[in-house]
């Protein structure tokens, strides 16, 4: 019992323990997270993630902050702004965009939910309506701008987090509009082009647009306020040292950000800038995340073990005999084809599959079709990914069934956390949420595509990857390098540019950049588990399978809806 269901008892603990750091963290000195829905504009469905500091009551009303996430992000990407500002007796609200998390409409409608937020958080009976703050990272820049455009008296300042005004989402704006508003923009910002039309990040200063919403024609001087926050124009720019994904987990530019709330609100609870405790909450969602993976493998393992699952084991067999030049051409083949095309193929599905009906999610079209595509081009080359000897198991009634009660039984972990918790599994740019009944749709219509990719891709993958006389832990490293080595270089010299000269390799592809980091820890899990299931059964159809499950729930729940029919 101990070694058939160890590693699982194991996993489930670590969720447990990451969970409850992450829960305490975020409750903080009485601070209460209520989950809350209300109906915004057009009868939309509208969610968020409220922070209720002690000191808010209906008898003394709290400063209140609306804080708003960025493009195919979730109310959860704010926790770090949200936990430090109601750790200072402010009121949080930490919004999903429309078509974003749990929030209906689509992407890019009613403002973005700006708005409808805004709203929401001055109807609290304990929130003080003359003290409200927004603040906004990225397109959330956009939700917190088209708030104040709509209620210009409504709010008293706003933080643009990595934003901008006058961009392709957010109105232009000028010395009077927005109200006291603090830009926040990183010296190594991935979008400085589109925010404020400079080419480095570095030089937000010069910014032609930014010297017209600071009303000055010099430079502007980081910190130095410029305007007046009694006449409700004061400005002021703040350059952390971070990315645009960084300023979720950077102690300077949430500090920034507290910063400037406390200079131009009243009241809460005043902290220094440095006293930040959110950080443990970002480690015990990671730590639980990295209990999710541990219990997914446990659950295979005690699940292969029943009798009904038994047919299952087989023993393992090397596929090469050593390590010569046939196998380090797939190898290579296999960690470099994926990344090589993944500019190009993301464009293609972004033209060949617009968000539609059946496939709302255009970031998902264009991963899956990257996937796809990349599946053909894995069929095209069978002398080199794989070997006439790969098993072809016929047991693939049995592969589904342990795949799906094993998926199943991460889904309770997370769905359980949740409950008790009020968290997800995450880190940084990665996060695994549970999934709304309407996303669950647009999960069965994505999943037969995935999977076909995963089948392609594990059986090609195992055609080749276990030599003779390897140790499990080298089978481990050949497959996580395999999936995830490509990926690490790719970021690597994307990256290395940014911080060395101040733009990106390819400028062009910011979003797609970002978007490529989360490829690395996904493709290094799904490394770990096309190993330890093929290991455990001699075929790669249970780990394809499992793999498919978990991909298309992490990338849909995570990705913006952009149409609904």
């Amino acid at each position: 019992m101990r070694k058939t269901w160890g590693c699982f008892f194991i996993g489930a603990v670590v969720i447990a323990l990451g969970s409850w750091l992450a829960h305490n963290t975020q409750t903080t000195g009485g601070i209460r997270v209520q989950d809350v829905r209300f109906t915004g504009a057009n009868a939309t469905p509208m969610s968020g993630l409220l922070y209720i500091p002690k000191n808010a009551t209906d008898k003394m009303p709290a400063p209140g902050i609306l804080a708003v996430h960025g493009y195919i992000n979730s109310r959860e990407t704010q926790s770090a702004f949200a936990i430090e500002y109601a750790r200072r007796g402010y009121v949080v609200l930490a919004l999903d965009q429309t078509g974003h998390g749990y929030s209906g409409g689509f992407a890019f409608g009613n403002g973005f939910g700006g708005p409808d937020g805004l709203k929401y958080l001055r109807g609290l009976s304990f929130v003080d309506r003359d003290n409200i703050g927004m603040e906004g990272h990225s397109m959330g820049g956009g939700s917190i701008l088209a708030a104040a455009l709509g209620a210009p008296n409504d709010y008293k300042s706003m933080v643009l987090e990595g934003s901008a005004t006058k961009t392709l989402f957010s109105p232009p704006g000028d010395a009077n509009f927005p109200r006291n508003v603090a830009v926040v923009f990183s010296q190594y910002d991935e979008f400085s082009t589109l925010m404020w039309g400079i080419d480095r990040s570095l030089d937000v200063g010069k910014s032609s647009k930014l010297k017209a919403l600071f009303d000055t024609t010099s430079d502007v001087v980081p910190q130095k306020i410029y305007g007046s926050l009694a006449a409700g124009n004061a400005r002021v720019l703040y350059t952390p040292s971070t990315t645009h994904p960084g300023d979720h987990i950077s102690r300077e530019a949430v500090g920034d950000s507290i910063d400037w709330f406390q200079k131009t609100l009243v009241g809460g609870t005043p902290l220094p800038r440095t006293d930040q405790v959110w950080m443990w909450k970002e480690l015990g969602t990671l730590i639980a995340l990295i209990g999710f993976v541990v219990l997914l493998l446990g659950a295979f393992n005690g699940l292969l073990h029943t009798t009904h699952f038994a047919p299952l084991k087989q023993a393992i067999a090397p596929v090469y005999e050593q390590r010569d030049a046939r196998w380090w051409l797939s190898w290579l083949l296999t960690a470099a084809v994926p990344v090589l095309s993944f500019y190009y193929f993301f464009g293609l599905g972004g033209k060949w599959l617009p968000p539609s009906s059946w496939f709302p999610q255009g970031i998902t079209n264009q991963v899956m079709v990257w996937a796809l595509l990349n599946g053909v081009i894995t069929l095209l080359l069978p002398m080199v990914l794989r070997r006439s000897n790969t098993t072809l198991p016929s047991q693939w009634g049995l592969s589904l069934q342990i795949a799906l009660a094993t998926a199943g039984i991460g889904y309770l972990s997370l769905l359980l956390a949740d409950y008790f918790f009020k968290v997800d599994f995450r880190f940084w740019v990665v996060a695994l949420k549970l999934l709304s009944l309407e996303q669950f749709s647009y999960f069965l219509v994505y999943l037969l595509p995935f999977t076909a990719f995963f089948v392609v891709a594990f059986r090609a993958l195992h055609g080749f990857l276990y030599v003779k006389g390897d140790s499990p832990s080298r089978h481990y490293l050949s497959g996580i390098g395999a999936m995830a080595f490509g990926f690490f270089c790719f970021i690597t010299a994307e990256y290395v540019p940014l911080f060395t000269g101040g733009s990106l390799l390819i400028p062009a592809q910011a979003l797609n950049a970002i978007i490529s980091i989360q490829f690395l820890p996904l493709m290094a899990i799904l490394g770990v588990i096309a190993v330890y299931t093929w290991r455990r059964t001699r075929s790669y159809v249970p780990g394809a399978l499992l793999s498919a499950l978990f991909v298309t729930w992490y990338v849909v729940a995570g990705t913006a809806t952009q149409f609904r029919g």
